[in-house]
């Protein structure tokens, strides 16, 4: 395997809840209340569709022609494989991560190389004290039920967002005896009014058990789905652990592909980041800015633990905040 380079799951298509629009000559992010899937290829007029965007739009006859809820199951049964969370500062003119961490230690870019150093809370950290850095996560899920490994990756700037996510896999995984990528789940469009949003709806995702399955047939049909696995030799253990061995050969997660289009959607404006102009696009809930922050010898290389103290920090972080942002 190639030292340095970053092995991801295997993307197919996005997951977004906003899109970027041209308004005086600045493409900007627009935020929306419903959920978009494309491919990977954009022209002019933005990313085209994912065929399964219409196909699942069609399902919800109740939604208006809005969608709302997407149906999923997960790739890995370790929440913070499927959930990828740090706290990130970019370099705005190279695109290059600067500081990359999870609230405890990071990495960051220094006049002697890539170092590991504390990372203090954001309003103690001078290098987040510009008020660019923030948490940016990245759900990967299998649309639909489909049998490949290949991803829709949904990407998010937003607090409300990654919190919610990052609950709700731990306790999924812990109510279902570690059978996670079994469940049969959804992705589902919540709002919420703030002081800070002037009391205008904001959006962000939560995840949940399909509509129409309670609890018990939802973990029995986990139970029955891990059973015909195991007959047929589908190793999950192992696939977990080749995606944290992936995830753990590169520095940084972030492609130079991946960069341009996160720093239009979430960064689009250093004179824009602490107003409320939030959503974005291609995995968006932009409105709240956090720290910088990252990983250490031991928290670095090991993707769990890191995650586990980001969850930590941002849990602290919601409990210190009266009025929450998205």
């Amino acid at each position: 395997m190639i030292k340095g380079l970053a092995i991801t799951p295997p993307i197919i298509g996005r997951i977004s809840i906003g899109r970027i629009v041209e308004k005086n000559g600045k493409r900007l992010p627009e935020k929306d209340d419903q959920f978009t899937l494309t491919t990977q290829v954009q022209n002019r007029d933005g990313w085209l569709l994912h065929p399964l965007d219409e196909q699942l739009r069609q399902a919800q006859t109740t939604s208006n022609g809005k969608l709302r809820t997407i149906p999923v199951r997960l790739l890995f049964n370790s929440p913070d494989l499927n959930l990828r969370a740090e706290y990130s500062l970019f370099d705005r003119q190279t695109g290059r991560p600067l500081c990359v961490g999870n609230g405890d230690t990071c990495r960051r870019y220094t006049s002697q190389g890539i170092q590991q150093l504390p990372c203090p809370s954001p309003e103690a950290c001078d290098l987040a004290r510009t008020g660019h850095c923030k948490p940016y996560g990245r759900l990967h899920v299998i649309v639909n039920d489909e049998e490949d490994i290949g991803t829709f990756i949904f990407r998010t700037t937003g607090f409300n967002s990654i919190r919610t996510l990052a609950a709700r896999l731990s306790y999924y995984q812990a109510i279902s005896g570690d059978l996670l990528a079994c469940l049969p789940l959804q992705l589902k469009l919540r709002g919420k009014s703030t002081t800070q949003s002037h009391r205008t709806a904001i959006y962000y995702v939560d995840l949940t058990l399909r509509d129409n399955h309670t609890l018990a047939e939802a973990l029995q049909q986990a139970k029955t789905l891990n059973q015909q696995r195991l007959e047929i030799g589908f190793q999950q253990q192992e696939l977990d652990q080749a995606a944290e061995a992936g995830f753990n050969n590169a520095q940084f997660e972030f492609s130079e592909e991946e960069i341009p289009e996160l720093l239009e959607e979430f960064y689009h404006n250093a004179d824009d980041d602490n107003s409320a102009q939030g959503q974005s696009t291609s995995t968006t809930n932009t409105a709240n800015n956090t720290n910088s922050s990252n990983s250490q010898n031991n928290t670095s290389s090991n993707p769990k633990t890191a995650n586990s103290v980001l969850k930590q920090k941002l849990g602290q972080r919601l409990q210190a905040q009266t009025t929450p942002t998205n």
